[in-house]
């Protein structure tokens, strides 16, 4: 499983034009679902994603999670991110779990955060949709489990 993430003073995510989630500071994930993830992926990069300290403390210093630092987290499922790219001109979706299997552990992530009390916005599974982001530094991370 992979977590892309976003540290944001805003997210959000529109889709068919209706706002599905929207969150002010915290994170914005983009989690992609690869083959052979399963549930016990889902949980490893939960914990590394709520974990993860990149938020500044009293010093300025990347030293607070998102918790911590009283975020919210806006996840948006995108298939793209299992994409082969090492040759030619044209990505192999080939890695990625099946559309059941992959919705299935994206609702498991989603699931795992919400359990651990933190306000957890989403986009819709596999639909078209529209990200609106202002990264905060930037600060972007890719986390794979």
């Amino acid at each position: 499983m992979i977590a892309l993430i976003q540290r944001a003073l805003s997210a959000s995510v529109q889709v068919a034009g209706e706002t599905t989630g929207e969150i002010g500071p915290g994170l914005l994930i983009l989690l992609g679902v690869e083959k052979g993830d399963d549930q016990q992926k889902a949980q490893r990069l939960c914990d590394r994603v709520l974990g993860y300290r990149i938020f500044g403390d009293e010093n300025d210093k990347m030293n607070l999670n998102v918790q911590q630092a009283g975020g919210s987290l806006l996840v948006v499922s995108q298939f793209t991110l299992a994409a082969d790219t090492q040759k030619g001109m044209r990505p192999s979706f080939s890695g990625g779990a099946d559309p059941e299997q992959a919705e299935r552990l994206y609702e498991s992530f989603i699931g795992c955060c919400r359990e651990r009390g933190i306000v957890t916005e989403t986009g819709r599974f596999a639909a078209n949709m529209q990200v609106a982001l202002v990264n905060d530094g930037p600060v972007t991370f890719w986390l794979q489990v």
